[in-house]
């Protein structure tokens, strides 16, 4: 499988494309809430499979006062596998839709098999994907939303020698829950992730020595890095 690239949306819980910015992501101001602070920071010192990459990208302005987002990608060699964006959202006064103060939301994508493209009961696999690698942590969250969507691409003309092609994308949200200080613990969630984003793109589960990070590079296509 390749990694396929995408961008998430300004909707109201986050499902949807979100637009990148040319303004840099605002969490190290002195004005951001201390909670907020303090998940960006157990993100931003997470260890991670080194099979998964991630750097930090600019944020959306306009889903949450306070944002900072992630992109990673899976890779096996020189081969990049399913690639994606996780994004933290804040809003110190609660949003009615998360029944919280912190979301999470995520777009992550990858080409698919043509057999495994087929199976009628992929949307519904996928999903269980993204709510076991959470619950696989112990992690206790709420108000989930989210699509599964299975898209094909066939080739005319000057492409006609390409041969058909298939691609899953999740997109989704959740509310993790709060602990102390009113923090949630986004570096156990940021886990999770990039276990779902490695079992998208066709990796095996993590083992025990799997616990360093390495820093994405500059991207350059998704076929080939």
């Amino acid at each position: 499988m390749a990694a396929a690239q995408g961008r998430m949306s300004d909707s109201a819980d986050g499902t949807d494309d979100v637009k990148d910015t040319e303004e840099a992501d605002r969490h190290s101001g002195a004005s951001a809430p201390p909670a907020f602070r303090a998940a960006v920071e157990a993100l931003r010192g997470s260890r991670l499979r080194p099979q998964v990459e991630v750097e930090p990208t600019p944020a959306p302005q306009r889903l949450a006062p306070f944002a900072y987002a992630l992109e990673a990608v899976a890779v096996d060699g020189e081969q990049e596998l399913a690639d994606g964006r996780l994004v933290l959202l804040h809003d110190p006064a609660g949003h009615d839709a998360w029944r919280g103060t912190f979301r999470l939301v995520t777009l992550v994508r990858a080409e698919l098999e043509p057999e495994m493209a087929a199976d009628p009961l992929l949307p519904e696999v996928c999903w269980s994907w993204l709510t076991g690698a959470l619950q696989s942590r112990g992690l206790t969250y709420g108000e989930p939303s989210g699509t599964v969507t299975r898209a094909g691409s066939h080739y005319f003309g000057g492409l006609a020698e390409r041969p058909p092609a298939s691609q899953i994308e999740i997109r989704a949200s959740w509310t993790p829950r709060e602990g102390l200080g009113g923090v949630p613990d986004t570096a156990a969630h940021l886990a999770s992730w990039c276990d779902l984003l490695a079992q998208v793109g066709g990796l095996p589960p993590a083992g025990p020595g799997d616990a360093s990070v390495v820093t994405l590079p500059q991207r350059r296509g998704p076929q080939s890095r």
